[in-house]
């Protein structure tokens, strides 16, 4: 059976002492989470060693919401994966919408961090989508399939076996609108579809395919129901414990 996934990205929220008290209140309320979901904190980069710290012995698991496209030198400001890996985290967001849409990152981009997590053993949660205007002039299948094609359809089959994909209707993200189960079910299914013509049957069956657009604890059982759809990308929702906590219930197979 797939691995039921659900991973809150925190983006740009909390400091340090507001992200502490929220995996405290998320870790006195774990134990209601089904043991064959695996949870995942993405806090910012500085929080990463102390929230790792803080989930020491439970099984969370952490991830960072980025990384660089260099391996380390004189890249002020930049994160390396490899400076993730060392604080514990095991995986890493990349290609997020708002990494694509505000600071310009190509598929060449975002392919070049996927190797890098790879090498430095982080498991890349890679995100797709497509925008209201492309869903609008019905293009959504042709985007996201040219997306997976630069990025993670360039890989080994091995390497590939470390992905989990995270669908995003980028048109759902922050504005309160949310992709029905059934548009939600059509993406996912085709992007396994596409995975299994890419890779194997075996590759399509066994990939992660998260839901990424406005999860919240009112939709998040109709989403998790469906054949395709492994769990959820979590923003906002993510900052609440006991609104993430619900969300992680959710699953019904």
């Amino acid at each position: 059976m797939r691995p039921q996934i659900v991973a809150g990205n925190w983006k740009m929220n909390n400091d340090l002492h507001e992200g502490r008290k929220l995996t405290q209140s998320i870790k006195e309320l774990q134990g209601d989470i089904p043991a064959d979901v695996t949870v995942i904190l993405a806090p910012p980069f500085i929080h990463l060693a102390e929230i790792s710290r803080e989930i020491m012995d439970t099984p969370l698991k952490l991830s960072a919401q980025n990384c660089a496209t260099e391996e380390k030198g004189a890249f002020t400001g930049e994160v390396s994966a490899s400076m993730i890996r060392s604080t514990g985290a095991q995986y890493v967001i990349i290609g997020h919408s708002e990494r694509r849409s505000y600071y310009n990152e190509t598929d060449d981009v975002i392919y070049k961090k996927i190797q890098l997590a790879l090498k430095n053993d982080l498991y890349p949660i890679v995100c797709c989508g497509e925008s209201l205007s492309q869903r609008e002039n019905e293009q959504y299948f042709p985007v996201v399939e040219d997306q997976l094609e630069k990025t993670v359809f360039k890989l080994s089959s091995e390497d590939f076996g470390r992905v989990i994909l995270a669908y995003e209707p980028v048109w759902a993200i922050g504005t309160g609108k949310t992709a029905t189960p059934e548009q939600a079910q059509e993406m996912h299914g085709f992007i396994r579809q596409k995975i299994q013509e890419n890779f194997s049957r075996d590759a399509g069956e066994n990939t992660a395919i998260l839901y990424g657009g406005s999860c919240k604890p009112s939709n998040a059982a109709e989403l998790f129901a469906q054949p395709d759809i492994d769990g959820g990308l979590i923003g906002g929702a993510s900052l609440k414990s006991k609104d993430f906590i619900e969300i992680s219930k959710s699953f019904s197979k």
